[in-house]
């Protein structure tokens, strides 16, 4: 009877998927993509846990040291999670990412990226202009595009599924506005990300 009980018991345990007591999460656009950065902090035991994504990328039990850095690469890019003491048996947790504060980062990110979200058919489009080398990434994948020049500025013409997206960009006349980039998919504007 005791070896049906424990079955039972195993097996709904296995059903359930276990409770993250995530302390601290971020999301950081990295190339088009948007990374969810979750982190767990036990502070009795020091367990640390990262998942990016949904994914568990490092889980540490058990830890003496409740406080420090724990290092991970994000597409390349190299990644700290800060635990510091706050009065009260309480913790600040931070993240760098390449060498700058989430802030900064988010902020350099924006200024060197236009973004875009749309929903075609049920399936969720973000796509990232990198300003400095006029790259297009569909969802952090690098697309295949074709420019050309038009009165005024240039349209990229880019094709995912039965999809056409057009990004346009125009000079403003105004110095101080710079250019003006917009983009449309089947002919329908969709709003800039402001992040």
């Amino acid at each position: 009877m005791s070896e049906e009980l424990n079955t039972d018991l195993t097996l709904e345990s296995m059903d359930k998927e276990p409770k993250r007591d995530v302390t601290a999460e971020w999301r950081i656009p990295i190339k088009g993509k948007l990374h969810k950065i979750q982190f767990e902090h036990g502070t009795a035991s020091g367990k640390r846990v990262l998942w990016i994504n949904d994914k568990e990328i490092f889980r540490r039990d058990w830890m003496f040291k409740l406080v420090g850095d724990d290092t991970f690469t994000l597409d390349d890019i190299k990644c700290v999670i800060r635990v510091d003491p706050l009065a009260g048996f309480k913790y600040k947790y931070s993240l760098l990412v390449d060498g700058k504060s989430y802030e900064q980062f988010k902020e350099n990110q924006a200024k060197a990226m236009k973004t875009w979200e749309t929903v075609v058919n049920c399936i969720l489009y973000r796509i990232a202009l990198e300003k400095s080398t006029m790259n297009i990434f569909v969802n952090g994948r690098l697309v295949d595009e074709n420019g050309e020049f038009v009165d005024g500025g240039t349209d990229t013409t880019f094709y995912e599924g039965e999809n056409t997206f057009v990004l346009s960009i125009r000079t403003s006349g105004n110095k101080r506005e710079g250019l003006i980039h917009t983009l449309k998919v089947n002919g329908i504007d969709v709003p800039e990300l402001l992040e």
